[in-house]
């Protein structure tokens, strides 16, 4: 069976290397959010996917695991070199049932060629560690081993960089993996999938299972053959994936929500700082973990600052992502849209005052789709709800504060806790915030989104529970470590007594 029925635009899960069908049949519509257009038909899959893709990435394992480590990264170099090759068709796909414009679809995309290449470069590495042995003519040394089967439960923001964050990380260590990306961008995941298995990565090894979260994603998280899980998604179900796991004592990693901030001071280029302000609020329609939701000005610019933003913000262009005149896309769909609404009741009713944007755009073609004008919000205080929610769209809260440490405590009173950035031309203010900004990723004189895959990616407090993606710190969660000694002293030699 071929990965879609063109003529129906029907397409498939991928188990044991074979493109099928639900058990059941069932499927569900995948809708393009800026103009409602039909995509195509996903499986909506259940227990029984679920359970047939466990087993055949339980199957596979036996054999992946003792694949040597540099074999399993040349398939990773090749998924590397056609996602290259396929980048600019799978940005356009992705944009279309995302809604992110199509530079930033491009982005996207890189991200998986650059986690590509970044962890096939780690199977002729996968460091353990040689320590000298207390006792003589003995040897000790730790080696990092997989877990087994694991499941990547993904969100609909970067449906291609996320699973790759993921699952390359996990691929390189020896694992397979069940993949179950979001409701709404299954395209991207099919088109993802159809890279790893034409670079010829065995069946079994990488699994791909579309569906709701009830039906996929906890079915995933209670199997009993699941060893660990990659969560991306929000708070409320990041906990009950957290207490789902606890009760068979599971590994799992999640990758929550934020409030990041930018803090401009008065010292700081403005010009500077509206283009990163810009980009970190409104890019990708501010539906990003890292994106900024709120911004933390000294008194003596943010009069002046806000004057320019609402300048800057009126000339942005809402459209359809694969228009090249488009600045800001559509949201995910009706239902974020509305999310993102109830807040400007939420913030009036707090004494905040709505600056510019806060409706949806429904003017000639944004009609058909699910648009959000910017907006920004003045006078938020920092314990109004718009200034500790995650609200996960285009709207930015002003916060004027008097001082660095006001920035710095105003910054990290918050239930988040994973971007910060802060515009100053003071070298000393940069080392204070550097050092005292609670949260994963601190920038200096940029905004807060843009990390780079070879770093850590994670945040503190109610972003995540500790752990980190990308960078070494992924390797981490996706292996065992292995303690092993060597006597070959021919006598018996007892730890700590001898």
């Amino acid at each position: 069976m071929s990965t879609s029925s063109l003529d129906q635009k029907q397409y498939f899960n991928y188990i044991g290397g074979e493109w099928v069908s639900a058990a059941d049949g069932r499927a569900s519509e995948n809708l393009d959010p800026a103009n409602g257009q039909l995509l195509g038909y996903f499986p909506r899959s259940a227990q029984v996917d679920v359970d047939r893709a466990v087993a055949a990435a339980r199957a596979a394992w036996r054999d992946w695991r003792l694949t040597p480590a540099p074999k399993r990264g040349e398939i990773l170099y090749r998924v590397g070199m056609l996602l290259t090759e396929r980048k600019e068709e799978i940005a356009r796909a992705l944009t279309s049932e995302m809604g992110k414009v199509l530079v930033e679809a491009r982005g996207d995309v890189q991200e998986g060629i650059d986690m590509a290449f970044y962890m096939a470069g780690e199977g002729r590495r996968l460091m353990g560690a040689i320590v000298p042995s207390e006792l003589p003519n003995k040897a000790a040394y730790g080696v990092r081993e997989p877990i087994g089967v694991v499941a990547c439960i993904t969100p609909w923001n970067f449906p291609v960089a996320i699973p790759s964050w993921k699952s390359m990380a996990a691929l390189i260590a020896g694992n397979t993996v069940v993949f179950k990306p979001a409701t709404d961008t299954p395209l991207s995941a099919v088109k993802l999938v159809e890279v790893f298995a034409d670079a010829g990565l065995p069946p079994g090894v990488l699994n791909l299972v579309a569906g709701t979260g009830p039906e996929v994603g906890m079915p995933l998280v209670s199997h009993p053959d699941v060893a660990a899980i990659s969560f991306t998604g929000s708070n409320q179900v990041g906990r009950d994936v957290n207490v789902e796991a606890a009760r068979q004592l599971k590994r799992v990693t999640l990758e929550l929500g934020g409030k990041n901030a930018i803090i401009v001071m008065d010292d700081a280029d403005l010009d500077l700082a509206l283009d990163g302000i810009i980009w970190s609020a409104f890019g990708t329609t501010g539906q990003r973990c890292t994106a900024c939701s709120r911004l933390i000005v000294q008194k003596g610019v943010r009069a002046q600052l806000e004057e320019r933003l609402l300048e800057r913000m009126a000339s942005l262009r809402l459209g359809h992502g694969l228009e090249a005149t488009t600045d800001v896309g559509p949201v995910i769909n009706a239902g974020q849209r509305d999310r993102i609404h109830s807040y400007m009741a939420v913030a009036t009713g707090e004494g905040a005052h709505i600056l510019a944007g806060g409706e949806a755009a429904r003017d000639g073609d944004l009609a058909h789709g699910t648009f959000y004008k910017p907006t920004l919000l003045g006078g938020v205080q920092p314990q109004m709800r718009v200034a500790r929610e995650e609200i996960f769209g285009p709207v930015l809260s002003v916060i004027e504060i008097e001082s660095l440490e006001e920035a710095i405590a105003v910054n990290n009173d918050t239930p988040y806790g994973l971007s910060s950035s802060i515009f100053t031309s003071n070298v000393n203010t940069a080392e204070v915030a550097k050092r005292d900004l609670a949260s994963g990723i601190v920038y200096v004189n940029a905004g807060t989104i843009g990390a780079e895959i070879q770093l850590p990616f994670g945040g503190v407090r109610g972003t995540g529970n500790g752990h980190r993606e990308a960078g070494l710190g992924a390797l981490e969660f996706f292996t065992e470590w292995k303690a092993i000694y060597v006597d070959y002293s021919g006598r018996l030699q007892r730890a700590q007594i001898d």
